[in-house]
């Protein structure tokens, strides 16, 4: 389906207002008929989450050195001791290390991590709810040089406030979204058809180094389709993803229950319309239009 901007329909001004008024209806009536969750894995408890407890007995190992911490913005030093990242997970607000906007922090695995037949790392955060949550692209290296990112995708379609909410399923391919004592997994598999994997500069049976980005929340980070990132913003004080630990597996099941994504046709920008799949009905409308 194409997607139609109020802005692209040439109409005399009182056509134009009618237009609006009827896009207001279509937004009431999207949200009345639709149930509004996204075509990923839901958050942590509920059937076909993809959360994996701290607690589960496939993980094996934990991260347990940081090569290169590079705290962002709006970070106090409170929340700054790289060493709360090593080891098992916590599960609490407090046994972290903020990365700050934008920053960034590499941990090593000794032995590396090796691409298995499920979920080979999972990354916990420490979000205190299911729906507040903050994001982080994830990379991974079997030499720490060169970096591979896992794809990602981010179906919020508008600004999330300081201290409000989205949906963990429009997010895949992003760490954080799950709450405290549930990881993100991530398979090393969806890696194989990177050129730097292909190419063999990346050795994904031999993965030593992950690294965790924070992504700013106001949209000036994209997903690998090129839509904007939202997630609450903007935060100071422990600012950007907290990052409790990194967990492996080697090659895990994921929990019972797997979802098959459904279509992604969120709108692509701000004024544009869709319907598409599980994803739901989506209408957004230009300022002054």
């Amino acid at each position: 389906m194409a997607f139609l901007k109020l802005s692209q329909i040439r109409l005399k001004p009182v056509a134009r207002a009618r237009m609006a008024i009827l896009f207001v209806f279509l937004v009431g009536w999207c949200t009345l008929s639709t149930v509004w969750a996204g075509p990923y894995a839901p958050a942590a408890g509920e059937a076909c989450s993809h959360a994996i407890s701290m607690n589960d007995p496939a993980i094996t190992d934990w991260a347990d050195a940081v090569s290169d911490y590079q705290p962002g913005p709006y970070v106090d030093a409170t929340w700054q001791d790289e060493a709360n990242a090593l080891g098992p997970a916590e599960g609490t607000s407090f046994d972290i290390v903020c990365l700050g906007r934008g920053g960034e922090i590499t941990l090593t695995f000794d032995p590396p991590i090796s691409n298995g037949s499920g979920w080979d790392l999972a990354i916990f955060e420490n979000a205190f709810q299911d729906t507040f949550i903050e994001l982080a692209y994830v990379e991974v290296s079997s030499n720490g040089v060169d970096f591979v990112q896992f794809d990602s995708v981010s179906l919020t379609i508008s600004p999330v406030p300081a201290f409000g909410n989205l949906d963990p399923s429009d997010v895949d391919g992003l760490a954080g979204k799950y709450r405290q004592g549930y990881g993100t997994p991530f398979d090393l598999d969806d890696l194989s058809d990177k050129a730097l994997v292909i190419s063999g500069s990346v050795d994904l049976n031999a993965i030593t180094h992950v690294r965790i980005v924070d992504i700013i929340g106001d949209g000036s980070y994209t997903d690998s389709s090129g839509r904007s990132i939202y997630d609450p913003y903007p935060t100071t004080g422990s600012a950007g993803f907290d990052l409790d630990a990194v967990g492996v597996s080697n090659g895990a099941a994921y929990p019972p229950g797997e979802c098959d994504p459904g279509d992604d046709t969120a709108p692509a920008g701000n004024g544009d319309s869709g319907v598409g799949g599980s994803v739901g009905c989506f209408i957004s409308v230009l300022a002054g239009h």
